[in-house]
């Protein structure tokens, strides 16, 4: 089945909107057990995104996920190369979306070349919705169509995992 590579979202929508830490313990109990055997993970670019906010989002993490949760980026630039070019010949994006998804401090870029660097063993996890019509910014799903990887939601990853809680 394979690896579920996690956005940001995953962790800041189910926080703030879904599935509250004070609320919702046993979906992060789950988070845990899920990053502690090794069938979620995500990538340094994403702990950017979270960390430095001293929140309890980063408070939970810093206790709850394991140490190499969030995977270095540096060895997946060959793929990275591959979806800058996708972006970059793909006429429709605006120039602000285009440095928005290419900023070299974006996780979504590089979590979609994380997951083509392992093709077929990684899938991407986002709560991003496919929009190919916009034009002012460049979504996960139509990334991950073009390269030609995997996407899901929080929920659908839970039910292939066959997890409930």
């Amino acid at each position: 089945m394979g690896v579920y590579v996690i956005d940001s979202n995953f962790l800041i929508q189910a926080h703030r909107v879904s599935y509250p830490l004070d609320i919702a313990v046993s979906f992060w109990n789950k988070v845990k057990l899920l990053a502690a055997a090794g069938k979620i993970i995500s990538i340094d670019k994403v702990k950017r995104e979270i960390f430095g906010k001293n929140d309890a989002l980063e408070a939970w993490c810093i206790e709850n996920l394991p140490n190499d949760f969030f995977k270095d980026t540096t060895s997946v630039m060959q793929s990275y190369n591959t979806v800058v070019t996708w972006a970059l010949d793909t006429p429709r994006y605006s120039q602000a979306a285009l440095n928005e998804f290419l900023s070299a401090d974006e996780a979504d870029a590089f979590i979609v070349a994380f997951a083509l660097d392992n093709l077929g063993n990684r899938v991407v996890v986002t709560q991003e919705k496919s929009r190919p019509e916009m034009k002012r910014k460049v979504k996960i799903p139509e990334a991950c169509d073009a390269v030609g990887i995997r996407y899901v939601d929080t929920i659908e990853m839970l039910r292939e995992l066959g997890e409930t809680f």
